[in-house]
């Protein structure tokens, strides 16, 4: 049953990613699809001018992602945690601090090969890798439901199409089970500038090079996850090319909006990409 769980969620990250994919093909033949597809994906700013609300919910809906996301991640941080501290008591070898970093910086396993004990270390120890996972998580979900509340300024007019917010409930829901679900297994932009109604053309910092910073923050952190897993789980690669393929597409709709909104817009910036796209 648990690995239908995982079958299931890699096959929901590779059906959520090639739509996008197809949709960013440059065939003219697909130019309905993308327009389709940009219908779902627009918000804020980039919103703003369609004039219906149908079908909509007010962008400052962000915070019931990270909200969710917070309780959800909590649940199986501790859930996890409880069950690597039960498998202690199944484990008749002594776990050393540097053994732990070892394996987490990808150092070698052969010392679990050594009898049916030490595979229960084994197991023990990608516990921990899953209880590493998500505490980065965690930190990532805090924070950006701090931002939601106390930093961003959505203006009362930003909205938001409605499948763009049961996505971001997806998504919130399945990246942190992605984070555990097989180790489990085997025992059982900021989204939006300041929303104001007088937009301005951010400078400073990764602006320089980009016209969406945090979309590009995101991928960063993401890959940092990725690479924090050791890079072997196919499920978190599937996470991260849902999450590259979604904020590249968010992030060249912006990129265009951009450049639509403001005549001295710098041209030298890209999309989320530097010196790439």
């Amino acid at each position: 049953m648990e690995m239908g769980l995982v079958t299931l969620l890699r096959v929901a990250w590779i059906a959520g990613t090639l739509p996008i994919l197809v949709a960013s093909i440059p065939c003219s033949k697909l130019n309905w699809f993308h327009d389709s597809l940009l219908g779902f994906a627009r918000r804020g700013k980039t919103m703003q001018q369609s004039s219906s609300r149908k079908f909509t919910v007010p962008q400052k809906f962000f915070c019931h992602f990270y909200a969710l996301a917070v309780i959800w991640t909590t649940f199986l941080l501790l859930a996890t945690w409880l069950y690597a501290y039960n498998m202690a008591l199944l484990v008749s070898q002594p776990l050393h601090f540097s053994s732990i970093t070892s394996y987490l910086m990808g150092g070698s396993h052969s010392f679990w090969l050594h009898g049916s004990p030490s595979m229960k270390i084994e197991q023990r120890y990608r516990c921990w890798v899953s209880i590493f996972l998500l505490l980065l998580m965690e930190a990532q979900v805090l924070r950006r439901l701090y931002e939601t509340i106390y930093v961003f300024k959505y203006s009362p007019s930003a909205r938001m199409h409605i499948f763009g917010y049961f996505t971001g409930l997806f998504f919130y829901t399945a990246a942190p089970l992605s984070l555990c679900c097989n180790y489990m297994s085997e025992g059982l932009v900021r989204d939006n500038l300041e929303q104001i109604e007088d937009y301005i053309i951010p400078y400073g910092d990764w602006f320089k090079y980009v016209s969406s910073p945090h979309y590009l923050a995101e991928i960063v952190i993401y890959g940092g996850l990725l690479v924090a897993g050791g890079c072997s789980d196919i499920t978190l690669w599937l996470l991260f090319g849902f999450v590259v393929a979604n904020l590249v597409f968010a992030a060249a709709e912006t990129h265009r909006w951009y450049l639509r909104k403001f005549d001295n817009y710098p041209r030298e910036r890209f999309a989320i990409i530097p010196s790439f796209y």
